[in-house]
């Protein structure tokens, strides 16, 4: 911690930040850095005095005193204090905090708070020239989340430990984001594909040869069960005319999108590049705190965390300036102003590049992959949205033969417009060009296509439909999407299976348990309207002792009840076996754990002999073996299912075993899903192709 020699001392949450903006200020200033919170609730007691308002406990955070003592020595070397920590709740609790304790230090030291929304030389130097006071409001409602927070994890865990496992916690949001993923679980097992097909048929012309899709079939919408339907059409149709009916043409206006709010910047890295949500802000707060690209540190977005669309005038005036000299045809007569959500907050700009002139190109050698990938995604859709609409035109055509009516269609891009600008952004590539038709035109029928399809069950959430559906809903904040999803993931309540997110035995158990005894807690619209409260308080329009008061009015007697009358499943679970402990003989016990199913010593804590759970037989001739669930890379790989023989039996499987065996050859089944059957299972034993559907199962039963 340097000194400050009666200057100004400049405090930010991280290290990154304060090395940016101590280059842009310069002699005379010090900028240090907080590490986040110093102060907060103890971890180890409620904290919270129920009886007298609900007003809390703060202390210093363990492991941090060092960090706040050096904050106060060097702001008593200072002539005055600015506090630069984040423009949202979380940012200015702390900013709170830390005014608080080095104000009992250092009583005559001003302290006064400086926002920003994007790290820049002149922001910067603007910000510290309008210090201002801490924003009570915003102090408030981050200090009634909290409370409610912790009221709802100190009163719900002793529960979830006495009645079903040992270490297990719950979360006031979180366990809202695990109901809507237990319920979709539920209706992808319920599910049952449904076969249907599709036809369509080769046609030329001259040269020119396309597909033309069956769209109706003696005056109604083609609906096709059985290859026999395809097969019955096919046959009336072979040696009949085939003729173009009609040929359209429609134009389509392509508008540009609003530059990216925190969820849709979340949903698009996830969709294109495979991000997790907390990989995204990860890499989206590098860029925001500065990179050295060359010429200097500079923070390269503005703050990552809004629901806003908004644009301030000076950057709209900077896009236009850019736009008119390297894209003046696609430059709009006025800006484009787009309108935000209805719940947006409105306290930060759209995410977008802090300067324009900043094109991917020519940073991306001072940025890693991963930063050159968001980055890009920034970038092009900031500057795309102050561009003219595309133009896109539609050619689309029919074909009758007797009673069958055929379509095809084909899209081309007229005027570029925005789409100019876009690389990584840019659409994928439209159908191929239909040849030139006319109406009357008879075509010859080259081949026919029958395909057999089935219908798609709902899909598994992903971190991009996840933060998708939270948001539509009103539940969580810019801030909170992220951490939501991975709490779930560290509790073990949710795993990812192929990017999608799948509830675990243990989460299905919690959230039968919040669903039957809380269900106001896990109700959606009750957590959205708490939302709109916190948010109200941070507004200046509503107490949060109010709030808690009236959220704890109704919770704590439910919390005694449900921990008076509710009975323990612990060890509900657990089934016995017919295995013996190979340690000490005793008999051992199928468990769930933090993560899955186990087989446990019954002797335990004497004896901690385990192992995994075997799922099926070994299908290799002549091993005695059991599959089971095994991580590569020291358990952080991909899970995989092999023999517990090995190294002498090196049978491996990266589908799950069912616990169901094939009526046809007697060895295990997989489950397996793809975009045509479903969900479903197969036989593990390639030679045999017996596919287990949801239909044969029924019929097998």
């Amino acid at each position: 911690m340097g000194t400050n020699n009666r200057g100004t001392l400049i405090i930010v949450e991280s290290p990154a930040k304060a090395r940016t903006i101590e280059k842009y200020l310069g002699a005379g200033f010090a900028v240090e850095a907080s590490m986040g919170h110093l102060v907060d609730l103890p971890k180890s007691r409620l904290a919270i005095d129920v009886d007298n308002g609900f007003q809390p406990e703060y202390i210093t955070i363990r492991g941090k005193a060092k960090v706040l003592k050096g904050l106060q020595k060097a702001a008593g070397k200072s002539k005055e204090v600015l506090l630069a920590s984040d423009n949202d709740r979380e940012g200015e609790a702390i900013s709170y905090h830390l005014m608080n304790a080095i104000r009992s230090k250092q009583p005559d030291v001003p302290v006064k708070r400086i926002i920003f929304n994007e790290i820049t030389p002149q922001v910067i130097r603007d910000a510290v020239s309008q210090p201002r006071g801490i924003d009570e409001a915003k102090v408030e409602a981050q200090k009634a989340r909290r409370i409610l927070d912790r009221l709802v994890g100190y009163h719900l865990s002793p529960i979830l430990w006495k009645k079903v496992k040992n270490g297990l916690s719950a979360g006031r949001v979180q366990s809202v984001a695990l109901r809507l993923i237990c319920e979709r679980e539920q209706e992808i097992e319920s599910f049952v594909p449904e076969e249907y097909w599709s036809l369509e048929v080769e046609l030329r012309k001259g040269k020119g040869v396309f597909l033309a899709a069956l769209h109706e079939y003696r005056g109604e919408k083609i609906d096709l069960k059985t290859q026999s339907d395809c097969l019955n059409i096919v046959s009336e149709l072979h040696g009949q005319e085939f003729l173009v009916s009609e040929v359209k043409e429609t134009q389509k206006t392509l508008r540009p999108r609003p530059p990216y709010t925190t969820s849709k910047l979340q949903q698009e890295a996830a969709n294109r590049f495979g991000f997790t949500s907390r990989k995204t802000m990860q890499i989206a707060q590098q860029l925001y705190e500065g990179i050295d690209i060359g010429s200097g540190r500079v923070g390269l977005i503005t703050y990552m965390r809004t629901d806003s669309t908004r644009i301030s005038p000076v950057a709209l005036k900077e896009v236009r300036e850019f736009l008119a000299k390297n894209y003046p045809d696609e430059l709009p007569d006025s800006a484009n102003h787009y309108t935000s959500s209805a719940r947006a907050q409105d306290a930060h700009e759209a995410i977008r590049p802090t300067y324009v002139a900043n094109t991917p190109a020519d940073i991306k050698t001072s940025l890693y992959a991963d930063q050159f990938k968001l980055y890009s995604l920034i970038w092009e859709r900031f500057v795309s949205s102050q561009m003219k609409p595309g133009r896109s035109s539609t050619t689309t055509v029919e074909v009758r033969a007797a009673e069958a009516l055929f379509r095809a269609s084909s899209t081309s891009i007229v005027e570029q417009g925005y789409q100019k600008v876009l690389r990584v952004l840019a659409p994928k590539n439209a159908k191929k060009a239909l040849p030139r038709l006319e109406a009357g035109d008879i075509l010859e029928a080259v081949r026919f296509h029958p395909e057999q399809h089935f219908t798609s069950g709902p899909a598994r959430y992903t971190d991009a439909t996840i933060i998708k559906i939270l948001e539509e809903k009103g539940i969580g904040r810019p801030s909170t999407y992220a951490p939501i999803i991975s709490v779930l993931l560290d509790r073990y309540y949710v795993v990812r299976k192929n990017r999608q997110l799948a509830a675990t035995q243990l989460g299905r158990i919690i959230n039968k348990l919040l669903t039957e005894h809380f269900s106001e807690l896990v109700n959606e619209n009750f957590t959205a309207k708490m939302e709109k409260r916190l948010d109200e308080i941070e507004g200046g329009n509503g107490s949060w002792v109010n709030l808690v008061e009236d959220f704890y009015r109704d919770f704590k007697p439910q919390v005694d009840h449900v921990m008076e009358t509710l009975e323990s499943i612990k060890g509900v679970l657990d089934e016995p076996t017919d295995l013996l402990c190979e340690k000490c003989g005793r008999p051992m016990v199928k468990k769930l754990g933090r993560y899955g199913f186990f087989i446990a010593c019954t002797g335990f804590p004497e004896c901690r002999n385990t192992k995994p759970v075997p799922l099926a037989e070994c299908p290799r001739p002549g091993c005695d073996g059991k599959i089971v669930a095994r991580r590569g890379q020291k358990g952080r790989g991909r899970e995989f299912f092999g023999c517990t023989n090995y190294p002498n039996c090196d049978f491996v499987t990266y589908d799950r075993p069912t616990g169901s065996t094939c009526p046809h050859c007697g060895q295990f089944l997989v489950a397996k899903e793809d975009k045509q059957r479903g969900a479903y299972k197969a036989c593990i034993n390639p030679d045999c192709d017996y596919l287990h559907t949801h239909e044969s199962e029924d019929k097998s039963a």
